[in-house]
């Protein structure tokens, strides 16, 4: 059985989709499997064991897929382009989603009907759908759903990496390390807190806690991790090193705090406990499988998923960092039971 995925992007959604892989291998045992998506998302499926082959979206990957015959397809993306990928190739099945002649977006097989609708209706998508956005995927596509988890596999080199930054910032091993992830993709700002707050949280923490906090981002949250850095005794992580390297820095943490990016689907790959915080964005369609805590800003207009927002207080800055710190000790409790130090002023200073 020859298997072609297509899900071109986002990045967090390509690394949340590889809970498909055994599902897929569960249904369809000796298939061999292909996966095509945009790029820079194919470094998150590099070594993996259950793909067989990664090609990106370019024109030159997708000719050289022609010559190849797929018994099975699943289009994972409700976009014309990955539509488009689809009817190029030789698929003598195809399920998820494809398209009408006036370029509609429509589900293929029933089971994708569900999913589908989710995204012509924000009310039953915010408030109705108790189901992680794991489930709608894997029932889309006409799989068992078993609340499988992500597939990310490192290298020895790069398992090796993440232990050395774990020793250097942990002097040895002495102090857990809690990552932060402080950004998010330009494409939906309000997924991340601000400068002001990520050092009002950086310092509460090293306030209430013996630990060593690391700010975690790719290139374009340098230099507001930089800033960050200065105002507090944060360590910054590398950030201009590729995706690659990135995981190796979730790695070398014990717990990732994190908005709704990226990064918080690095740590749930990576078995990270995760403190993911919601703003504009829909908590129920995360799992963390009970590796974690999440918390949802107080306000009364999210979710939304709006790329632009006129409010005067965003939702990113109605955070509780209370709650964020009542998670972390939840998570530190079994190494800080005999601290005095450990209640103190975690209700103190705090937005």
């Amino acid at each position: 059985m020859n298997i072609v995925i297509i899900h071109l992007g986002a990045l967090g959604a390509v690394l949340r989709a590889t809970c498909l892989l055994k599902p897929i291998k569960r249904a369809y045992p000796n298939s061999q499997i292909t996966w095509v998506t945009d790029a820079p998302a194919q470094h998150l499926l590099a070594n993996n064991p259950l793909i067989d082959n990664v090609y990106t979206s370019s024109p030159e990957s997708i000719q050289s897929l022609l010559s190849y015959d797929f018994d099975l397809g699943y289009c994972l993306d409700k976009a014309t382009k990955a539509v488009g990928i689809s009817r190029q190739l030789n698929i003598d099945e195809l399920k998820g989603f494809s398209s009408d002649s006036k370029a509609s977006i429509l589900p293929i097989n029933q089971e994708a009907r569900e999913l589908w609708e989710l995204g012509l209706n924000d009310h039953k998508k915010f408030f109705v759908n108790q189901k992680p956005e794991t489930q709608l995927m894997t029932e889309a596509l006409g799989l068992d759903y078993q609340r499988d988890d992500y597939l990310l596999a490192l290298t020895a080199d790069e398992l090796n990496l993440g232990f050395l930054r774990r020793s250097s910032w942990s002097e040895q091993g002495k102090y857990p390390i809690i990552g932060i992830n402080t950004g998010c993709s330009n494409a939906l700002p309000y997924k991340k807190m601000s400068v002001e707050k990520n050092i009002e949280l950086v310092k509460a923490l090293y306030r209430n806690f013996s630990v060593r906090v690391v700010l975690l981002g790719g290139p374009e949250d340098s230099e507001r991790n930089q800033k960050i850095a200065e105002m507090t005794d944060a360590i910054v992580s590398p950030s201009r090193n590729g995706i690659r390297d990135g995981l190796c820095s979730v790695a070398a943490c014990d717990m990732i705090i994190t908005g709704d990016s990226l990064g918080m689907h690095m740590a749930i790959a990576l078995k990270k406990h995760t403190i993911a915080w919601f703003g504009s964005t829909c908590a129920h369609e995360i799992d963390l499988y009970d590796r974690g805590e999440k918390i949802l800003s107080r306000v009364s207009c999210g979710p939304c998923w709006k790329r632009s927002c006129d409010k005067e207080v965003m939702c990113h800055e109605m955070l509780s960092l209370k709650a964020i710190l009542l998670a972390t000790k939840d998570f530190l409790a079994p190494s800080h039971e005999e601290s005095s130090a450990f209640e103190i002023s975690l209700d103190l200073n705090l937005a």
